[in-house]
């Protein structure tokens, strides 16, 4: 019996990005999210980021989402590793973030933004473990900083 590989990048947005179940169980398994803040219902948003202006950087991203609150969730697989990943990572939840608002909002209405990222390779090799936690600085490990 054969089976599709599900960090194969087509397989991993057709599973995760087609099936809402699937995908509140990973953010909910993998976030750290307490009992009161578990995911329970979400709305698919466009993977495909387009600048307003196009002399800006498109991004696409695996899986874009977000729950009843108005959270977003970014969801990627990523198995060849480049030392830009990270600041990728950054630019793509920041861009989720700042498009929450427009002109004369009140910046009170803004909701979080969660980037999970999984990773073939060990991209901390120095640190211990398989799952690192950052909220623009590692939480554990101070001297861990997403530049920019």
């Amino acid at each position: 019996m054969k089976y599709l590989n599900p960090k194969a990048d087509l397989t991993f947005k057709r599973v995760f990005g087609e099936h809402p179940d699937l995908v509140m169980s990973l953010l909910n398994a993998l976030l750290p999210l307490t009992a009161d803040q578990e995911i329970t219902d979400i709305e698919y948003l466009p993977s495909e980021m387009v600048p307003e202006n196009p002399l800006r950087k498109n991004s696409i991203v695996d899986v874009r989402c977000k729950d009843k609150q108005g959270r977003q969730f970014i969801v990627e697989m990523q198995m060849i590793w480049s030392p830009e990943f990270k600041q990728r990572v950054l630019f793509n939840a920041s861009k989720a973030y700042v498009r929450q608002m427009s002109v004369g909002e009140q910046y009170e209405l803004l909701q979080p933004v969660y980037s999970l990222n999984l990773v073939n390779e060990i991209f901390e090799p120095e640190l211990e473990g398989y799952y690192h936690h950052y909220q623009m600085i590692h939480v554990e490990n101070s001297d861990k900083v997403i530049d920019g």
